[in-house]
């Protein structure tokens, strides 16, 4: 059975415009997502408004990400009811992405939300968040420790730059 929700849908040729669809119109994947929050981000803008070559083919739904409840599951990896992210991995590029209020993932493309994070909480870290974070975690497998060498954050006004600001404050660099 199919259930129909709305997305926000471009098509290359008309303005962004919500569109009701149903989970058959919905891409291959094998996890069923309840979106509950997907972040706005600067290359969301440039697809939304076509100003940049984000979009890589269309019809597209925008959003590089998107936080939601697994409703429907054919992964040994997420059972309903289980709360997960997915950032990144072609969303709103290649991939539908999070501007919708249901939508197909693969499994490889979601990460369970730890507890106590729900995924208000999750969204709000989005994007910029999981970059600043896996960008620091790179710096800490070459050994670079609080105390040690320098690190300097180029961008540090934007979204990722600011939350690795605040990130690398906190933990003593």
């Amino acid at each position: 059975m199919s259930t129909a929700f709305q997305a926000l849908y471009l098509d290359g040729k008309e303005p962004a415009a919500f569109r009701e669809l149903t989970t058959g119109d919905l891409q291959e994947g094998d996890v069923l997502v309840s979106v509950e929050y997907s972040s706005l981000n600067y290359k969301d803008g440039l697809a939304i408004t076509g100003k940049g070559k984000v979009v890589r083919k269309f019809p597209m739904i925008p959003g590089i990400d998107l936080a939601g409840t697994v409703v429907e599951s054919a992964s040994p990896e997420y059972a309903p009811g289980d709360k997960v992210v997915a950032v990144g991995q072609g969303l709103g590029e290649t991939r539908w992405g999070g501007y919708t209020q249901m939508q197909r993932v693969a499994s490889d493309a979601l990460n369970r939300i730890p507890e106590p994070l729900d995924t208000r909480h999750a969204m709000a870290i989005g994007t910029a968040g999981f970059t600043a974070m896996l960008s620091i975690l790179a710096l800490e497998r070459v050994n670079v420790r609080p105390g040690g060498r320098e690190v300097i954050v180029t961008g540090a006004t934007g979204g990722v730059g600011s939350v690795a600001v605040i990130l690398l404050s906190e933990l003593g660099y």
